[in-house]
């Protein structure tokens, strides 16, 4: 090569080594995370079940945020409330897209204000209506049905056999969410929304981690038999689809029959279809109400509120049982401000700390939603330094952030206490990622968060919660084992209820059935 061809390539080498290394420092890293495998990524590492688990055991060793890759997809995992809350809250207009879902597409789940996209129009108008009639105010107005079914819930509790109790607790939460959302209580074992609540639970637990199944990564696996490999969840979607559209259905069937006959109560519902009944035939279709929008709408708050809400009770009934210390304070404190001539009320919340305590020490303790419901990124964004591509499947490790321990003293202990101001507990915070963050937080959350109050207080009030006991006085203590899914639970097991005292006996006895 001649030196004059050499003199000309020199310069052109020197920008572009000077250009890369500018670049370079501009462009940051990936987040850290464990070694990546050549086409399958990290798919062999990351397990079929308790990934919260595995992803907070990462992160003791690569950080709050993790980078993983699956078949080209790429992903962080947020083990840390304050990367959750900066990224997902206060950058939300990047990060409140979902990725797709491909197990609720089979089950049937759209549309539905939970998998919708944002900034779609559908997503605005049901955010908007699930926000104007389950805000905080707007809550309170179901004060006096949550009273009234926590009461039948104790009294329920107290008049049925252990194998029968749980089956009340799913009573007691569909009935709130049917008389809010569709102005239809619970009166038996035989109702059809009782039924279709536990069926639609069911369902729900049995898909798998959410947008992490086989499915998820090869949606043309949803075409295979059952026997293929990679087809279990499925095979369950597929299995659960009639469910689901009986869910979208039935209820609001049921609510349009009810308002020819002039016998509905004022709800959701029937509210929404009034309001689609008078609307303006030219509004603008951003505007334009749908008897799907309400279905969809409706359908959300059923399965939301009543699921979410009966795996919190059975976790409450767990540490009940596995912490009898914590009850009888929780029942000591009631005793002291209440008495025993009523039950408790929304406003003696403030003057009952520890059983808000126990409340929030629930939600904590076992998050229902162990890994939320994933976001995704819409534009590429940079994290201390850490380069985060567009596209990226977002996923907040609730339960790795329950555990936290920079957080939380003795994690994985119940303990109430925790959270009162000291010197009397350790004042540390409520744990409010179990409602969601940002744009995507819970719409139901106010609602939800007076049904379970009024849930515990009435039980706690009435009942003493025991474990199982043979004839010969032998204690059986249930495991604390959780249902794997996008709603984790107790896993069911069995327990007794004795009432607290003659005067509790009395107050029961004077609830209406």
């Amino acid at each position: 090569m001649s030196v004059s061809v050499l003199s000309l390539l020199f310069p052109a080498v020197l920008v572009a080594i000077v250009w890369f290394a500018k670049t370079s420092r501009k462009n940051p890293s990936l987040p850290p995370g464990p070694p990546v495998e050549p086409l399958l990524g990290h798919l062999r590492l990351i397990p079929s079940e308790d990934q919260a688990k595995t992803f907070l055991e990462w992160g003791k060793r690569y950080g709050d945020v993790i980078y993983l890759k699956v078949l080209g997809r790429e992903m962080i995992v947020l083990n840390s409330f304050e990367a959750a809350q900066e990224l997902l809250e206060r950058r939300g207009a990047k990060y409140s897209c979902r990725p797709r879902f491909v197990i609720y597409e089979i089950q049937g789940w759209i549309p539905s204000l939970t998998f919708l996209q944002y900034g779609d129009k559908r997503y605005l108008k049901h955010r908007k209506m699930l926000q104007q009639y389950f805000g905080r105010k707007e809550s309170l107005a179901f004060e006096h049905v949550l009273a009234e079914e926590s009461g039948l819930l104790a009294k329920n509790l107290l008049s049925s056999p252990p194998v029968k109790l749980f089956r009340f607790i799913h009573r007691f939460t569909t009935s709130n969410i049917m008389r809010a959302a569709f102005g239809h209580p619970i009166k038996s074992d035989d109702d059809i929304f009782l039924k279709l609540g536990m069926a639609t639970s069911h369902v729900m637990n049995n898909s798998g981690p959410p947008g992490n199944t086989p499915v998820d990564f090869f949606p043309w696996l949803r075409y295979f038999p059952s026997w293929f490999p990679g087809t279990h969840y499925a095979f369950k979607a597929r299995e659960g689809h009639k469910t689901i559209r009986q869910l979208y259905d039935v209820p609001i069937q049921h609510v349009e029959n009810q308002m020819k006959q002039n016998a509905v109560e004022s709800c959701f519902a029937s509210e929404k279809l009034k309001e689609l009944n008078e609307c303006d035939e030219d509004a603008q279709d951003l505007e334009k109400l749908t008897l799907d929008d309400i279905k969809g709408a409706a359908a959300t708050i059923f399965s939301a509120g009543e699921d979410t809400s009966y795996a919190t009770l059975t976790i409450f009934i767990l540490a009940m049982i596995l912490y009898p210390e914590c009850q009888q304070r929780a029942y000591e404190e009631i005793q002291s401000v209440i008495g025993d001539e009523r039950l408790p009320e929304l406003s003696d919340r403030e003057a009952l700390p520890y059983l808000e305590c126990v409340l929030q020490e629930t939600l904590r303790w076992h998050p229902t939603l162990s890994l939320g419901v994933p976001h995704r990124l819409i534009e590429d964004d940079v994290y201390e330094g850490m380069f985060i591509p567009s596209g990226t499947v977002v996923i907040p490790n609730v339960e790795g952030m329950s555990l936290d321990e920079r957080v939380y003293t003795n994690p994985k202990a119940f303990d109430p206490a925790r959270f009162l101001p000291k010197p009397l507990g350790r004042n540390e915070p409520y744990f409010a990622a179990v409602w969601g963050f940002g744009r995507r937080i819970c719409p139901g959350r106010h609602f939800a968060d007076i049904a379970v109050w009024y849930a515990m207080a009435s039980v706690l009030t009435t009942l003493e919660i025991l474990p199982m006991q043979d004839e010969k006085g032998n204690i059986t203590l249930p495991q604390a084992t959780f249902t794997d899914g996008l709603i984790s639970q107790a896993v069911p097991f069995e327990f007794r209820v004795r009432q607290r005292s003659k005067a509790a006996q009395i107050l029961l006895e004077e609830v209406e059935a």
